[in-house]
């Protein structure tokens, strides 16, 4: 999804045909948020890492429940950022 504002939001979510060490539940994915080049916001297991979570610089590990469960904390995190950017930003630098 591109947004208006030119944001882009990706998610894709894979079943694996097997766990393995690295990914117990089954899954490989790959949530992300990000504008201009940027990633904003990810969530992925990419090998070697595990399951982990990004905001800007900072990458932290995730707790993996559910894919449904990732994906809501995935959105819940974007809709409390656009919170905030509607809070902070002045209304002549809001992009619709």
């Amino acid at each position: 999804m591109v947004y208006p504002d030119g944001a882009i939001l990706k998610m894709r979510i894979w079943r694996l045909p097997e766990c393995d060490a690295e990914r117990p539940h089954s899954f490989k994915y790959s949530l992300f948020y990000g504008q201009g080049g940027a990633r904003i916001i990810g969530y992925d297991n990419e090998r070697g890492k595990g399951d982990h979570r990004h905001y800007r610089d900072r990458e932290v590990p995730y707790v993996f429940s559910t894919a449904e469960q990732m994906v809501r904390d995935f959105l819940g995190v974007l809709n409390a950022k656009g919170a905030e950017n509607e809070q902070t930003d002045s209304p002549c630098e809001r992009r619709a």
